[in-house]
């Protein structure tokens, strides 16, 4: 995974996709290996790159002590991390009315201005993560900045939850959907999963930080650096208690009691709506961010609340696995339509999620499954020729040559992360044996 990481993801980012005429990064190559230069640049996908390179310099800047690199790759990962968080911060961060840019345009150019939460939730993830592997300042100071503007903007104080998206200046949408493939429901499961992935990882920072600063830091690998960086307590007690918030949120609204699955789209009141609808890769990536957040919340009540529940989710989502190892998208059980193509994004949080169960919980069987899964995405979706992996393939086993290699929504995030992740969870159990 440390050579995949490195050799076929990061790679290709660092040599096709920086923009040196404009900036930051391109907003896209196609299937067929074309650049389009003038493509626009999307708040997802650079708020991925920012995290991606983060993450990365901060886990292999600490495994060099280790002597588990040969090179310092990993000073290339600062450099494209501090390009992605500068480029970020001057073009995507609305200075005037507050929150991010939808997108903008290939010279920078703000061009969508709507307000998707869902998108303010990965810029935190990926200025948080630029903190923690850095000590920035002011990378925090945004990261904050922007859980405020979800706070005080998305979050509903009647029903609880928070809603899909506002106007520029933050006024009502008719239309909220994060993309032409969702429901228009003012909540969804996949922006509340976005937003307790960052605010999880803004208290971990947070945290990090505190106890640096009060002498209680203890060094592991892939830790935040030694760099003082004083916290509000103010800003801890805010954050913690909308971890809190939000974790209950999935264990008593987005959960189906019923099913196990993670229903996908809600009223404001939510009631549950578009149907009887399932979708395979949210759940087993669901089951470990709910968990993650837990773990990192550190209370012990709440994490024997959620514990049965990764679990159970993680059973649901067996329904999308195929003899292979591969997990399907999704499918709605009201039409009977499967969509039954192998997203590169399913398949990496597969492997996660059947680690994370691994892990914790002595799962041999999910090791075997989670080892499976990184067999088909060995022979399957990962481009040896030309870098990165493809978006999919069909369920006949033939490759999708339509979905763009890199692109708005095909960014290094997913796989990147599953990558680390395996790498940090195999360092933290060998310490604990």
């Amino acid at each position: 995974m440390q050579d995949v990481v490195q050799n076929n993801i990061l790679r290709f980012w660092l040599d096709r996709m920086q923009d040196d005429e404009n900036g930051g990064f391109y907003g896209r190559i196609d299937a067929n290996e074309v650049l389009h230069k003038d493509a626009e640049k999307g708040a997802i996908l650079n708020a991925r790159i920012l995290w991606s390179f983060s993450a990365a310099y901060r886990v292999f800047s600490g495994l060099e002590n280790l002597d588990h690199l040969e090179n310092l790759e990993h000073l290339d990962y600062l450099t494209a991390a501090t390009r992605a968080k500068d480029y970020f911060i001057d073009h995507f961060i609305d200075h005037e009315y507050g929150g991010v840019y939808w997108s903008v345009d290939y010279k920078g150019n703000p061009l969508d201005t709507k307000k998707q939460f869902y998108a303010i939730g990965f810029a935190i993830y990926g200025l948080s993560e630029y903190a923690r592997a850095t000590g920035d300042r002011e990378a925090l100071d945004y990261a904050l900045q922007l859980f405020e503007c979800i706070e005080d903007h998305a979050f509903d104080h009647e029903h609880n939850g928070y809603i899909e998206a506002l106007s520029r200046d933050w006024q009502p949408l008719a239309d909220m959907r994060l993309s032409d493939l969702d429901a228009n429901y003012p909540k969804s499961q996949n922006t509340h999963l976005h937003i307790i992935e960052p605010y999880a990882n803004l208290y971990r920072t947070l945290r990090e930080f505190q106890a640096n600063s009060s002498c209680d830091y203890v060094p592991v690998i892939g830790s935040v650096l030694p760099i003082d960086i004083a916290v509000a307590p103010e800003d801890m007690f805010r954050v913690e208690g909308a971890l809190r918030n939000i974790i209950s949120i999935f264990t008593d609204k987005i959960l189906n009691p019923e099913t196990h699955h993670l229903d996908l789209f809600f009223d404001m009141d939510w009631t549950r709506g578009a149907g009887r609808l399932e979708s395979y890769g949210h759940d087993i990536e669901c089951s470990w961010l709910m968990h993650e957040a837990a773990l990192v919340l550190g209370d012990r009540q709440v994490l024997a609340r959620v514990e049965p529940i990764v679990r159970e989710v993680a059973k649901a989502s067996e329904k999308g696995l195929r003899p292979d190892g591969s997990m399907i998208h999704e499918a709605n059980l009201d039409t009977g339509h499967v969509d039954d193509d192998l997203h590169w994004w399913v398949q990496a949080e597969n492997v996660v999620g059947w680690f994370n169960l691994y892990q914790h919980f002595g799962d041999e069987e999910a090791l075997a499954r989670a080892m499976k899964c990184w067999e088909y995405i060995k022979t399957q979706i990962i481009d040896y020729e030309h870098g990165e992996w493809h978006w999919s393939r069909h369920a006949d086993g033939t490759l999708n040559t339509v979905d763009d290699k890199a692109g708005f929504w095909k960014c290094p995030y997913h796989n990147s992360r599953m990558c680390l992740e395996i790498i940090e969870r195999f360092g933290s159990m060998e310490n604990n044996y």
